[in-house]
């Protein structure tokens, strides 16, 4: 009997243990829940505040910018294969293969795209194949410029063959001449990630011919209020209006006084970015009431005699649309390239090569054939970024092709 209570004894003990060993357990357990379950419910709120903030909506268009398209005979020649195709890759692609990362990409195209059938030539007056319109759109340029002092060269059959190439481009526009008065008329604007440009484009002088035109050519002398109010206009019914204005002292890398005022009142009466050529060599930039002003571009191709002709200008830039309508330009940036060949004038150069200037070695600006400055590349680097620097440092260098 004693034994039997030992043992019931020490089952109600054991029983005990058991209950008491479950309730701590559930209880410990009831603890790591109720502390989980008090994070999860102080961190929900936050999460809920994050997911029903608005997002800020803008639009953003990448625009890239370059100077003239002037075809030497030498250039088209060098580009021309065998079979009568031209192949303009080898010349340009080296510096044109970025423009594809952009939204929108403006050159002027400095002489006429008559085609062969009016007779291809060069300097002084100029007429080139339209492959070459081809290929830069090819590339992505889709703002093209045919306002300048060579836009006459083939007369009013230039301008309409010009013409009739670029109306032919789907999603390019094309300012400077015009085939008819309406087209004149016309502010030439498209839709680009949700942001309406329009794009102007003006010269100053067609070298003495037939300048009493009265809408064939773009012309600013003595029309300027005009261009002033179809700038006002052209900002009126889009967010953004780009100008191209063939304009300053050729060859001369100062802003003249004429380019300065029209800087000003172009920028005043709303236009958002300007782009500037003629003089055949790099210009200044510089903000002009916080609107970016790239006074001359150089030439893009070419097979002038000086190297400062060789020299062209590349940029690139952001333009962004707030939500409230604000348009913001900002991250300004630019490169230099240069343009090396063979062969002595006046024979037809070859080889034409384009490429970002820091790419040239100094043997090859030695040896070419040119008149010339600079016998390395960093002293034309240096010397063309002080150049483009002189009225405004903040435009960024170098970082253009990266």
């Amino acid at each position: 009997m004693p034994t039997r209570k030992r043992k019931r004894k020490l089952k109600v003990g054991n029983l005990l243990i058991v209950v008491v060993a479950v309730l701590v357990v559930f209880g410990f357990g009831g603890f790591v829940i109720s502390c989980t379950t008090k994070k999860v419910m102080q961190t929900k709120p936050k999460q809920e505040a994050t997911s029903t903030t608005p997002e800020t909506k803008e639009n953003k268009i990448h625009l890239f910018l370059t100077g003239d398209g002037l075809l030497h005979d030498s250039v088209y020649t060098d580009a021309q294969n065998a079979d009568g195709t031209y192949d303009f890759g080898k010349q340009l692609d080296d510096v044109l293969n970025v423009v594809s990362k952009y939204d929108l990409a403006y050159y002027n195209q400095e002489t006429i795209l008559g085609g062969t059938e009016l007779g291809l030539s060069g300097y002084p007056t100029f007429n080139s194949p339209k492959e070459f319109g081809s290929y830069m759109v090819s590339k992505g340029f889709n703002l093209i410029s045919t306002a300048n002092n060579h836009c006459l060269d083939k007369g009013f059959t230039g301008v309409q063959s010009s013409r009739e190439f670029w109306n032919s481009q789907s999603n390019v526009l094309m300012s400077g001449t015009n085939s008819s008065e309406e087209e004149y008329n016309t502010i030439p604007s498209m839709e680009v990630n949700g942001i309406k440009v329009a794009f102007l484009a003006y010269c100053e002088h067609t070298n003495g011919i037939a300048e009493d035109y009265s809408w064939e050519v773009n012309y600013f002398p003595g029309h300027e209020q005009e261009m002033l109010d179809k700038v006002k206009q052209a900002k009126s019914e889009n967010d953004v209006v780009i100008v191209s204005m063939h304009w300053g002292t050729e060859y001369s890398h100062e802003v003249n006084d004429t380019q300065c005022t029209l800087a000003d009142e172009l920028t005043q009466a709303g236009a958002d970015v300007i782009v500037g050529n003629h003089p055949h060599v790099i210009q200044p930039f510089q903000w002009v009431n916080n609107k970016p002003v790239f006074y001359a571009m150089g030439n893009l191709v070419s097979t002038q005699l000086n190297q400062e002709n060789l020299v062209g200008l590349c940029a690139g830039l952001d333009i962004t649309k707030k939500e409230d309508g604000t348009i913001i330009i900002d991250n300004v940036q630019a490169n230099l390239t240069y343009t090396t060949m063979e062969g002595t004038y006046p024979a037809l150069r070859y080889n034409i090569k384009v490429q970002p200037l820091k790419n040239v070695t100094d043997e090859q600006l030695q040896n070419q054939e040119c008149n010339k400055d600079y016998n390395t590349v960093q002293e034309l680097y240096d010397a063309s970024k002080a150049i483009v620097t002189s009225l405004d440092n903040t435009i960024e260098f170098g970082n253009l092709w990266n």
